[in-house]
């Protein structure tokens, strides 16, 4: 894997991370809306879970394969985090 690629895969990591994060709170009832400190942490600390999976768990996936898995991993510790929220 070339540096282009693998910064790209990190860059879309990055996005899809905000993106969970903000659409966990979205599904909250607050009239005043989520804090941007409170998403941006927590895109943080799923960036970081999947880049963690990324990096060290999904060694046996190769190219678009280990990034869809490194999403699914971020879309599966979201739908986890709503229901110990809630």
């Amino acid at each position: 894997m070339n540096f282009q690629s693998k910064k790209t895969s990190l860059v879309l990591l990055g996005a899809t991370a905000i993106l969970c994060s903000r659409t966990l709170f979205f599904f909250f009832n607050d009239p005043e809306g989520p804090n941007l400190v409170v998403v941006i942490g927590l895109a943080i600390a799923i960036y970081l879970l999947s880049l963690a999976a990324y990096t060290f768990l999904l060694s046996k996936f190769q190219g678009i394969k280990r990034l869809a898995v490194a999403v699914c991993v971020q879309i599966l510790a979201v739908i986890v985090m709503y229901f110990c929220m809630k």
